[in-house]
């Protein structure tokens, strides 16, 4: 099942910049094959069920890595059946309508 998940982490205990454990997430998406879109509070990204779940877990597991004692994340997932939808197909039919 494909699935798009908009997450963020939030790796605590580790000082006031985030950007080299967000840059570290960002790795572990591409290195499992997915394309992460960065945003401004977060992530996109898209892909089967397990390699997006896989891939979450292992950024947790990097964070800790890293030093974070604890790490918490926000995550939203979403999943259609009626057809394949990307993240530029959402992002298109919004703009179509203005």
């Amino acid at each position: 099942m494909k699935v798009v998940a908009d997450f963020a982490f939030y790796p605590i205990g580790v000082g006031v910049s985030l950007s080299s454990h967000i840059a570290a997430c960002q790795q572990v998406f591409e290195e499992a094959g997915l394309a992460p879109q960065l945003h401004a509070s977060g992530t996109n990204v898209e892909g089967e069920w397990d390699q997006v779940m896989a891939a979450l877990k292992r950024c947790h597991e990097v964070l800790h890595d890293l030093g974070a004692p604890r790490v918490a994340a926000t995550i939203r997932l979403g999943t259609r059946t009626d057809r394949d939808q990307s993240i530029a197909d959402r992002i298109a039919s919004v703009k179509a309508k203005r």
